[in-house]
């Protein structure tokens, strides 16, 4: 074996190497953004389709929740 061959596992060991080390670079520089963007995803809802929503309803404010009325004091109305 020459000095200067390579062999496919040596060049395979490599092209790993720089892949790896390129990806760790891209994750350490963009890390701030990368974090916000994780969180982000992890809040949202993957049952809801913003383009689903109309534009009425995106605008209206939440309806408030009904309130329960109590069984017992049915028949006692002032």
């Amino acid at each position: 074996m020459a000095k200067g061959e390579s062999t496919p596992l040596k060049s395979m060991v490599v092209v790993f190497g720089a892949v790896a080390f390129g990806w760790a670079a891209i994750e350490l520089a963009f890390k701030p953004w990368l974090n916000k963007a994780r969180a982000s995803m992890d809040k949202s809802d993957p049952t809801r389709d913003p383009d689903d929503v109309d534009v009425d309803t995106a605008n209206k404010p939440p309806e408030a929740p009904e309130a329960a009325t109590p069984s017992s004091d049915s028949g006692n109305t002032p």
